[in-house]
């Protein structure tokens, strides 16, 4: 009796959201590769990777080679707002950190405040953009700097986008102790937000800063 009261110990701290605590993969010794999954998710990150650092080669030598680079009349872009909503995203980096923090110590409800917080801040990036795009004196056709700045935000944003469903699906399942799984899901969404962060970082130094 005592041997198993003590094995189910580690589960009882999770409380309603125990699917996704740290020790989810080695509470069942059966299971011999845990991280299959995982993997296979930091696999689908690297491949992104290499999509977005083809973007950013082709953006380069584009630009290089380029007499004239930026629609008529215009000398580059206004940055000054960009860098503000470039702020509250890499912000986001530190609340879904904290999140995954309190959730290792088994607070649910923090757990869930900075995780819900981390997504309105995605919201807030992608609301931003939407706006700048309205602002723009030049369209997806005015040129090659044209196309490639609306394709590269645009393909980004869909990431943004793509983070923040992933998060609601994971947040969901925080409130279902049934489902399965959930501690990997947890690990992905974060390698997938901390992703996206990084990528906009070089997107600003690219399209804001690069002159």
């Amino acid at each position: 009796m005592t041997s198993t009261s003590a094995a189910a110990a580690p589960g009882e701290a999770g409380g309603p959201g125990q699917n996704l605590g740290p020790g989810e993969a080695s509470s069942t010794g059966h299971h011999a590769h845990p991280d299959h999954s995982l993997t296979g998710f930091v696999l689908f990150l690297a491949s992104e990777s290499l999509v977005f650092l083809a973007f950013f080669a082709g953006y380069a030598v584009l630009k290089n080679g380029a007499l004239s680079w930026y629609p008529a009349g215009v000398e580059g872009l206004e940055w000054r707002e960009p860098l503000r909503y470039t702020a509250v995203l890499l912000s986001s980096s530190g609340t879904i950190a904290l999140a995954e923090h309190f959730l290792a110590r088994g607070r649910l409800g923090l757990f869930r405040g900075f995780w819900l917080l981390t997504m309105a801040m995605g919201a807030v990036f992608l609301a931003g953009q939407v706006l700048e795009w309205r602002g723009l004196a030049f369209g997806f056709t005015d040129g090659v700097f044209a196309n490639l700045f609306y394709l590269l935000t645009g393909f980004h944003g869909l990431h943004v986008a793509a983070g923040i469903v992933l998060m609601g699906v994971t947040l969901a399942r925080s409130f279902t102790p049934s489902a399965g799984g959930g501690h990997k899901g947890l690990q992905a969404a974060g390698l997938f937000w901390h992703f996206v962060d990084v990528i906009w970082v070089v997107l600003f130094l690219l399209l804001y800063v690069w002159r």
